[in-house]
């Protein structure tokens, strides 16, 4: 691909959006990006990503964590920098990519290449794809969900001027429950090839 193409998609959780990120990434030959980010970031920094990964996408613990002067002891807050610099600097590169998450429609924004995406689903949906994922009951499906989308609301508008989920932050915003995973992507991938004229 010679242009380059940087496909950003936020997701709530049980949506189905990793899924559909993958689908996206395999339809345009792309390598996708979320969790591993922090495994070529270990690597260059020669530490385990183990220790990062229980950081990755968490809001940062105010009880424990202080900024004196601009600077942050918060672990959360580095480990989101770095994702963030990493990014800029594929960018930079010329390189790619999918991303899920990482609040990469703000950090990319103004690339031309970048179309921003974000799914969400039907809370009953999302229920019963994280029961069926994770073996819990509803009661603790609807927790979960709730959790997870609490932390990555938390961690977005940490970072970012725009609400997380806000539609006018992306150029799509899309309920994966209506046409179901696969029909999302096929929807997904004709906006992309439309707008960016592949």
């Amino acid at each position: 691909m010679e242009r380059q193409l940087i496909i950003s998609v936020g997701r709530e959780f049980g949506s189905g959006g990793h899924v559909i990120a993958e689908n996206l990434a395999r339809r345009f030959e792309l390598p996708l990006y979320d969790y591993n980010l922090l495994e070529h970031i270990a690597e260059e920094r020669d530490i385990t990503h183990e220790e990062l990964k229980r950081y990755d996408e968490k809001p940062k613990s105010r009880l424990f964590s202080r900024t004196v002067r601009g600077h942050s002891n918060s672990i959360q807050e580095h480990v989101a920098q770095m994702q963030f610099d990493y990014l800029r600097q594929m960018e930079r590169d010329g390189r790619s990519f999918v991303i899920v998450g990482r609040c990469a429609e703000t950090i990319l924004k103004g690339n031309p290449g970048l179309v921003t995406i974000f799914i969400l689903g039907d809370m009953e949906c999302k229920v019963k794809r994280v029961m069926e994922k994770y073996g819990l009951s509803e009661r603790e499906a609807q927790q979960m969900c709730k959790k997870e989308d609490w932390e990555r609301k938390y961690y977005h508008n940490y970072f970012c001027p725009g609400q997380w989920g806000d539609s006018r932050n992306y150029d799509l915003s899309v309920n994966s429950s209506r046409l179901g995973l696969e029909k999302t992507a096929d929807m997904l991938e004709r906006f992309i090839r439309t707008r960016m004229q592949f």
